[in-house]
């Protein structure tokens, strides 16, 4: 058994691997077991087809952290971003299309043909949603504090953000108070009345969840999901795989080990009175020790798995067993031979940013209605990016890539299962790519799809769950991933949480490694 490291990362993931980092800068010996062979997890970029640098995972990376950024120096080691003009493009079925851009009086021009009204809503409407993301960005990089005792330490790392509330003004802290748990669709029933405005802006209220728009609580979500700005997105030159890689060579620099195709099947557990983590077991039977474990894996499967329950008190596994995943979410990769034309679209740069198929909020409700009975939707909710439009080293040929994100996509099926509904449901999303995009399948040379059961199965995503764990107001902040246990710590000593299903939750923040690389150190 060897014993050569302070702390071992389960998991390659970005958050794994900014742990990783972190640790390593702080001087510790660390080692990063990932059990694929392609590091960053669900932010990953992969050669899927020969050639083709596919984004299997996320591909955005606006809520990435600048801190982490400029702490980690990851743009020494090669990580740079991209932007676009346009933020939304949103093809509708009338033949029109809905573009938001990151000038304001374009897109204020561009929403008057859909509704005067509206459009002189819009500045407002967005001035309100970035003052509070504003607010709410600030508590990513805070560790949760101990309501059962408060600390000074929690008290004043959390007290410039109750400064700042406070400085909201009672009525604007109101506000705040009363949107957060509000159904998306009435927050943006207040606000608009062109269906295509809200159905775009609604897509980053339900994207990841097995929730729809008039669901209580999604506008947290809508607000978590435009933390980076409202719309914003930032893409990482050469894939999100490049994020990834840039943690990976900084961590690498500090010192720390990375080992790829090394799956952890047990953490090694010493004391009765007080069971504490002393390192891993591999599935190839080798065992590391190390006086930190760090998972990055989910909190059922580090917790269930990794751990099992003979450590654990009955309450806490009921609580863990409690934890709502229900991933609903399918993806489509294709390599294409040309660009495709969308309805409406009058310029290639509008496709350079996020391509939205919802041209209604009720669109949005009926595809989750059909989720609830265990059915994926005949006309799914679709977030699409083509990477290829801004950046050409990602394929070959010329041809161009697009990926697919498809809800509602139920991880449970009520009639049969998913080996068997594979290729309908990849022909429902093609159908509807064909209505909003007449043509493309001619254009398609390459297509490989994922359903729920591939994620938990090739990412470690259980149910396949994005965000290893539903975001609601009950699973966020000191309610993720348990209550009692939001701080990064487990039942076991020495054993951290360190992935998305830590605070402050899913996307590619960072923050989940992070503020447990922190709360390690001590």
């Amino acid at each position: 058994m060897s014993n050569n490291y302070d702390a071992i990362i389960i998991g390659g993931g970005h958050n794994g691997l900014v742990a990783a980092a972190t640790l390593a800068n702080a001087g510790k010996r660390v080692l990063v077991l990932e059990k694929r062979d392609v590091i960053g997890g669900a932010a990953a970029t992969e050669e899927l087809f020969p050639g083709y640098q596919v984004d299997t995972g996320v591909a955005d990376a606006a809520l990435f952290q600048d801190e982490i950024v400029q702490k980690l120096d990851l743009r020494r080691h090669g990580l740079t971003f991209h932007e676009s003009s346009a933020l939304l493009f949103a093809p509708q079925p009338d033949g029109r299309a809905l573009t938001i851009w990151r000038d304001q009086p374009r897109t204020v021009a561009e929403i008057a043909r859909f509704s005067e009204r509206d459009a002189a809503q819009w500045p407002a409407f967005k001035q309100q949603v970035e003052q509070m993301t504003g607010l709410l960005r600030g508590m990513l990089l805070l560790t949760p504090p101990d309501l059962a005792g408060l600390h000074g330490g929690d008290l004043m790392a959390w007290g410039p953000l109750a400064l700042r509330l406070r400085r909201l003004g009672g009525d604007d802290m109101m506000e705040l108070m009363r949107v957060l748990p509000m159904a998306t669709q009435a927050y943006l029933d207040e606000w608009f009345e062109s269906d295509a405005l809200k159905g775009a802006l609604g897509g980053s209220a339900v994207i990841g969840t097995a929730l729809g728009p008039r669901s209580a609580g999604t506008n947290l979500m809508f607000l978590y999901q435009n933390l980076g700005g409202l719309l914003n997105h930032r893409f990482v030159n050469g894939g999100i795989g490049r994020l990834s890689g840039a943690l990976a060579a900084a961590a690498q620099a500090r010192g720390a080990v990375i080992r790829t195709g090394a799956g952890v099947d047990k953490v090694l557990i010493e004391g009765d009175m007080e069971p504490t983590a002393v390192g891993v077991r591999l599935d190839s039977g080798e065992e590391i020790r190390a006086a930190l474990v760090l998972s990055n894996a989910d909190p059922r499967r580090t917790l269930f798995g990794l751990v099992g329950p003979t450590y654990l008190e009955p309450e806490v596994m009921n609580h863990v067993r409690n934890i709502i995943y229900r991933g609903t979410t399918a993806r489509l990769n294709l390599v294409l031979s040309g660009l495709p034309q969308f309805v409406g679209q009058t310029d290639e740069a509008q496709l350079a940013g996020r391509i939205r198929v919802s041209p209604s909020l009720d669109y949005l409700e009926r595809a989750y209605d059909a989720s609830k009975y265990g059915r994926y939707s005949d006309h799914p909710y679709l977030e699409i990016f083509i990477p290829t439009v801004h950046d050409r080293t990602l394929s070959v040929n010329g041809d161009h890539i697009m990926t697919v994100t498809a809800q509602y996509a139920p991880y449970t099926l009520q009639e049969g299962d998913w080996e068997g509904q594979r290729e309908a449901y990849t022909e429902v999303i093609m159908a509807t790519l064909e209505a909003a995009a007449p043509g493309i399948r001619s254009l398609v040379r390459h297509s490989r799809a994922f359903m729920p059961p591939d994620l938990e199965c090739i990412y470690g995503l259980t149910e396949g769950s994005i965000y290893h764990g539903q975001m609601g107001l009950d699973q966020m902040l000191v309610m993720r991933p348990i209550p009692e246990w939001s701080r990064y710590e487990t039942p076991i000593r020495n054993l951290y949480l360190c992935g998305a299903g830590s605070h402050p939750g899913g996307g590619v923040t960072g923050a989940p490694g992070y503020n447990a690389a922190r709360a390690a150190l001590g």
